[in-house]
């Protein structure tokens, strides 16, 4: 009888072990709370490992040790197999290489609100060279302020937002608002008019949708979509949806906090795009596994749910996950990435 009972409690453990690691297989990616678990894959190495590590010391008795073998080589390829897919994503890069003409520079900064000084955001996006930086969490009086600090540093940009406004849920709080900087450089921008029903934008938090008027530009998108808390699942799914078909154009960018990473955009790619036709940069950049979410956390223990995507018309040569404005306020990594265009200016 006993036996029967090890093996079935191995046959269960090694069913669960499967379907944390790649809920996709099973289709149960943008499912609760297999979504939750999967967005972090650094604790589920750990939680597997010590696992094994149990099951070893209790080979030592006898008579369990047949299960105890069987959990332990259950535990070693869970293990394994969520190491080996953070490390094909990338554990990270330190630097970007020199810019080019023919460079673009994206930065994405959940901010927190007030949390983060303009200051040290306009340092940060000066010293990233960024052309273009997203800052969900973040008011257009604070955005302005920033692309002020900016210009007096010699780095010009044009500042637009979305903000949902003083909401009966969420009623001042800095995350009804969404900033997008654009340098002059790309020419001028226009934001797309939305509203806050999830028909045109997405559905608590609010996204930019910024398009080009003059010049040679991407379309871009700032991205904030809500957090799969376990109330809020239907609206995140639907935010994803949304969020790739603003990718369905030739020439676009986005960039912000998706609350979501990689695993949970399965089946939401065209023509071979991670999220719409976008493909995600970090991922295709050796940054692809650090968590940018929380800075309350060792880097690979986070969850890596802000990106920076772009179409074919851009390629992803390098991106960084700072690590060093932990302290800085923000609960979020700034995440940059160094694009260049394909086929030249």
């Amino acid at each position: 009888m006993l036996r029967l009972l090890g093996i079935l409690v191995t046959v269960v453990f090694a069913i669960s072990a499967a379907i944390v690691t790649w809920p996709q297989f099973f289709r149960l990616e943008r499912a609760f709370p297999f979504a939750q678990i999967v967005s972090l894959r650094g604790p589920l190495v750990l939680a597997f490992g010590i696992i094994g590590l149990l099951a070893l010391l209790l080979c030592l008795a006898r008579t369990a040790r047949g299960f105890a073998v069987s959990v332990l080589i259950v535990a070693l390829v869970a293990s394994g197999a969520n190491a080996a897919i953070m490390v094909t994503r990338g554990t990270g890069s330190a630097t970007l290489p020199d810019k080019t003409e023919a460079s673009l520079r994206v930065m994405t900064w959940n901010t927190a609100g007030a949390a983060t000084d303009p200051a040290i955001i306009a340092r940060t996006a000066v010293a990233m060279q960024a052309d273009i930086v997203a800052l969900p969490e973040t008011t257009i009086e604070t955005g302005e302020d920033v692309a002020v600090a900016m210009r007096e540093m010699g780095h010009p940009m044009w500042a637009h937002h979305e903000d949902f406004g003083d909401r009966e849920d969420y009623p001042d709080w800095d995350a009804n608002s969404t900033t997008l900087l654009i340098s002059p450089d790309l020419g001028d921008y226009a934001v797309v008019e939305s509203s806050s029903d999830g028909t045109s934008n997405t559905s608590a938090v609010p996204s930019v949708v910024a398009m080009p008027v003059e010049g040679d530009g991407p379309i871009v998108v700032a991205v904030h979509a809500v957090a799969p808390r376990q109330d809020a699942m239907d609206a995140w799914r639907g935010d994803l949806q949304w969020i790739a078909d603003q990718c369905a154009a030739d020439d676009v960018i986005l960039a912000g906090d998706f609350n979501a990473t990689v695993d949970h955009m399965d089946r939401l790619g065209t023509d071979g795009g991670t999220l719409g036709r976008c493909h995600d940069a970090t991922s295709a950049t050796g940054s692809g596994a650090i968590g940018t979410w929380s800075t309350a956390w060792p880097a690979l223990l986070g969850t890596p749910i802000d990106h920076v995507m772009a179409t074919d018309r851009w390629k992803p040569v390098a991106s960084v996950v700072l690590g060093t404005l932990d302290d800085a306020g923000s609960d979020h990594r700034p995440v940059i990435v160094q694009f260049e265009r394909v086929g030249g200016d």
